[in-house]
């Protein structure tokens, strides 16, 4: 009889997260369960057995106890043998409740640290959730070797008790999106053309959620002085405005108005625009370990990057990008300016760049991983 996981996050957009890696467990001899709040991507789930569960990803009293009484429910009815929870209120309530429910095998997946960037009474109540849900659980997965180390040392967890699957990431880099890159060829054409882009235009990109924590107010800073000086750049931003932790209104004016900065919102598939920058911009405040760097170093293309927990990981300093302290626009604005004038250490840092991200972070490697936990977990 196969043995029974499920997988709880707290958002659907989640799943994004997990994307081949559940049909990969499934097809390994596990019976699958997903229980996420409502949502389009739980909506398209067709393989697995699955549960709405509505979950505010604030502190919020009366629904995190409603949502947490309806997870138990279901943990008692499926008798899982392991539950992964990951995301930060998903993890709260979903080792709760698998602790409740006596599973054997409690795994707490922590994918970043929002209080990394609070302070006062928010820092120690997300400590504080973050404390709960590790020790509820028997195992903790971690997505980068830096934060596993941040996590020891907040004292959040035993080093004893954390794992990094291969290299870290998520889910690591699917080959069949960048083995071939000819496959974009007619693609790129015509986003070169709809988007106005000479041959040239220096591009730089940025993908990502737009809000502070991820340094869209520095990068824009940064861009505009440039821009200032050469007036071929351009910048290309991909991701969605966010009302919390959202950038002033400034900035956001600028990215709308500016003729040099081409939003285009958040896309499906962004490995085309990739291919089109020329260094990728990640100034980002706090990471689990970014996906978006390593994805476009699969893509070729170098990438400036900050030194917060998780993002570092993801370049190797002078080799495949630079890593630079947060929240520097001087440092940004410097190894951007050296990367459009040094165009063959460039290319050169693309071509190191991708043959990392294909080698390190091979999404099977990390499946295999997983599932030899999962394995050893459940005997």
């Amino acid at each position: 009889m196969p043995k029974k996981i499920i997988h709880i996050v707290t958002s659907s957009t989640s799943l994004r997260l997990m994307e081949g890696q559940l049909e990969y467990l499934k097809d390994n001899g596990f019976d699958v369960c997903i229980i996420s709040s409502p949502g389009d991507d739980l909506e398209k789930v067709k393989r697995f057995t699955k549960y709405s569960v509505p979950m505010k990803r604030e502190i919020s009293l009366l629904n995190d106890i409603i949502s947490l009484f309806k997870i138990v429910k279901i943990l008692f009815k499926e008798q899982p043998d392991l539950v992964n929870s990951s995301t930060p209120k998903a993890g709260l309530l979903g080792s709760i409740a698998a602790f409740i429910t006596k599973v054997p095998a409690r795994i707490y997946t922590i994918r970043g640290l929002r209080l990394e960037t609070t302070k006062g009474i928010k820092r120690k109540v997300l400590w504080m959730t973050e404390k709960i849900a590790c020790t509820l659980s028997t195992q903790i997965i971690c997505i980068s070797p830096s934060l596993k180390k941040e996590v020891a040392e907040l004292n959040i967890s035993e080093l004893s008790k954390i794992t990094v699957l291969n290299k870290g990431s998520s889910n690591g880099i699917n080959l069949d999106v960048y083995r071939d890159l000819t496959q974009y060829d007619d693609k790129l054409v015509k986003i070169r053309h709809e988007l106005n882009i000479n041959q040239n235009d220096f591009i730089i990109g940025f993908v990502g959620r737009i809000v502070k924590d991820k340094g869209v107010e520095v990068l824009i800073k940064a861009f505009t002085e440039i821009n200032k000086r050469f007036s071929n750049v351009k910048l290309i931003v991909l991701g969605k405005f966010e009302e919390g932790d959202s950038i002033s209104k400034e900035i956001k004016h600028e990215i709308i108005n500016n003729v040099n900065i081409i939003y285009q919102g958040y896309v499906q598939n962004p490995v085309p625009y990739f291919l089109i920058m020329d260094v990728l911009l990640f100034p980002t405040h706090r990471e689990g370990f970014g996906n978006v760097s390593i994805q476009a170093q699969a893509a070729g293309t170098p990438v400036i990057t900050t030194n917060a927990t998780g993002a570092k990981d993801t370049v190797v300093h002078q080799r495949t990008g630079y890593i630079v302290p947060v929240d520097s626009k001087i440092d940004i604005i410097e190894q951007t300016l050296f990367l459009l004038n040094n165009k063959d250490k460039r290319i050169m840092m693309g071509k190191e760049a991708r043959k990392r991200a294909l080698h390190d972070f091979n999404s099977n490697e990390i499946w295999k991983q997983l599932t030899k936990l999962y394995s050893q977990l459940t005997v």
